[in-house]
C-alpha cells in the first residue's frame, strides 16, 4: 500500500515541475526559440506522467479495500495536477501561435 503523504507530495512536486517547465517553454517561444520550447514541453510531459501515475495508484487503492481519506493536502495535490495539465494544453496551443 502506498503511503498517502508520500504519494501526495510526489504528485505536488511532479505536477509543479511540469507546470514550471510549461511556463519556461512559453518564455522560450516568446523569445523565438520554438525548438527549445518543444523540448521543454517534452520534459514537462515526463513529470506530468509521473504525477498522473501516482494519482492512478491512489485511485486504484481507493477503488479497492484501501480507501483514501479526503484531506486538504489531497485536494491541493489534485489541484496542482489539474492546473499543470491545463498549463500543458494551453502552452502547446500558444507555442503553435508563436510559431506562425
Amino acid at each position: 500500500m502506498i503511503e498517502l503523504e508520500e504519494a501526495v507530495m510526489e504528485i505536488i512536486m511532479n505536477a509543479g515541475q511540469s507546470r514550471s517547465l510549461c511556463f519556461e517553454a512559453l518564455h522560450s517561444a516568446r523569445q523565438g526559440n520554438i525548438e527549445e520550447a518543444r523540448l521543454l514541453l517534452q520534459e514537462a510531459d515526463g513529470y506530468a506522467r509521473q504525477a498522473h501515475k501516482m494519482q492512478t495508484k491512489l485511485i486504484e487503492q481507493d477503488a479497492g479495500e484501501a480507501k483514501q481519506p479526503m484531506t486538504l493536502i489531497m485536494v491541493h495535490a489534485q489541484d496542482h495536477l489539474m492546473t499543470s495539465m491545463l498549463a500543458r494544453e494551453l502552452s502547446s496551443e500558444i507555442i503553435h501561435l508563436y510559431q506562425r
